[in-house]
């Protein structure tokens, strides 16, 4: 088992467990030297969460998945293309390794779909929202594309008869 920091999208159990059935939660988690923001391109060209340096914390859920389920989720984020996978020293010394943009770009928004699955997870995990109260998402014109859907169907699984409750 390998310890995985969620602190975006995959904050929310049911979203990461379809990509990763091996997904068990470990605990809270903080990540010393890093922030959260929202300045990765998506492929669907709305804001993702990434982390960047920074003297901040970003708070998120310590997660442990098999080796086997590693693939699934590099797929999923896009490792070595959109994100690069990197090693982290918690706050508490566990190591973990997350994935961080490897090209930002400032200006841009989540859509309104992204930032219910992160505002999701962090109240299933009992995290703040304080934090995201400044990100203001924007609507998906395209009410079909598979993220969306994907991100529909993770919300209902986690209770949310309506993905537009977790906003």
């Amino acid at each position: 088992m390998i310890p995985y920091l969620a602190y975006g999208s995959n904050l929310l159990t049911s979203r990461l467990a379809a990509r990763c059935p091996s997904a068990r939660v470990l605990g809270l988690a903080e990540a010393p030297g890093h922030a959260l923001d929202f300045s990765k391109r998506g492929r669907d060209g709305s804001a993702k969460a990434t982390i960047t340096e920074s003297d901040a914390r970003t708070q998120g859920v310590l997660f442990e998945i098999t080796e086997t389920d590693i693939p699934a989720l590099d797929a999923a984020e896009g490792a070595g293309l959109h994100y690069e996978k990197i090693a982290l020293t918690l706050e508490d010394g566990q190591r973990a390794f997350t994935y961080r943009a490897l090209q930002r770009q400032d200006g841009i928004a989540p859509f309104e779909w992204y930032l219910a699955l992160i505002r999701a997870g962090r109240r299933e995990h009992g995290l703040g929202l304080d934090d995201l109260a400044d990100v203001t998402p924007i609507p998906d014109p395209e009410p079909d594309r598979p993220g969306f859907i994907a991100a529909r169907e993770a919300l209902v699984r986690a209770g949310y008869r309506d993905w537009r409750a977790a906003l």
